[in-house]
């Protein structure tokens, strides 16, 4: 199963709320083309699922620090690229995220909080040739409940009527859904220019890259790969989503 080609990207957004699994899986993913869009005058507001309580790659930092660590870190990356609205959901574990009503309601009512035009969220489509990464669970969990989310739950006003009776948060329709990670994104976004951001983003993540010797390479040999799969000039950077419309 894979997705059906992109929609063209609408051309008169104005807010996007990024709704992911993890601290990092924004700017691994995305941070790139996040700038740019802050850079063009939108409102980016992030929704991270968890905290990354299972994140890390030494045992010296004691576990029970770990979430506070990474919403510092998700914090400052969010900043590097121009973003300073960083929600966090309460009650959900890292590596054991499912896509449960309560987790599709929450993200209701943080879209009809934000009343975004655009979401971007973790691909519900598991990558078979990519499993470590992209695939994880939690990231399939969390596109998936965005996904029932936006469609039909977000933009009926009878669905989880407490949010509206309660809380006054009125059916919002999001337009578009970007999707990062899945299979055969094809619609790629060069982000040479706002490459700088991106990388300092991802060094903002220190418990999660630190360990890496050389985050620039790697970085630059994936995303000038991506760059070219889609055609463009040779040394350009580019990151990669599919791109579907809420009709």
């Amino acid at each position: 199963m894979s997705f059906p080609p992109s929609a063209s990207p609408l051309t008169d957004i104005t807010r996007v709320l990024c709704v992911l699994a993890h601290p990092d899986d924004i700017d691994f993913g995305a941070a790139g083309t996040v700038a740019s869009w802050v850079a063009a005058g939108i409102d980016v507001s992030y929704l991270l699922v968890t905290r990354g309580d299972a994140g890390g790659f030494d045992d010296d930092t004691p576990r029970d620090t770990m979430p506070a660590l990474r919403e510092t870190e998700q914090r400052a990356a969010a900043a590097a690229v121009g973003v300073t609205s960083v929600e966090f959901l309460d009650g959900y574990q890292d590596g054991t995220v499912t896509p449960s009503l309560r987790l599709r309601r929450d993200i209701t009512a943080a879209i009809r909080r934000h009343r975004p035009d655009r979401i971007l969220t973790n691909s519900p489509l598991r990558r078979w040739e990519a499993l470590a990464g992209p695939s994880h669970p939690d990231h399939l969990a969390v596109g998936e409940a965005t996904t029932c989310a936006v469609y039909p739950a977000a933009r009926n006003p009878y669905a989880f009527p407490e949010l509206r009776e309660q809380l006054g948060l009125e059916a919002w329709t999001v337009r578009e859904v970007w999707y990062s990670g899945g299979p055969a994104p094809d619609h790629a976004v060069d982000i040479t220019d706002t490459y700088p951001g991106k990388l300092a983003a991802l060094r903002a993540h220190a418990s999660q890259t630190g360990h890496l010797t050389d985050l620039d390479a790697l970085l630059r040999q994936r995303l000038t790969a991506t760059a070219a799969a889609a055609g463009l000039p040779d040394g350009r950077l580019a990151e990669a989503f599919t791109i579907v419309r809420t009709g």
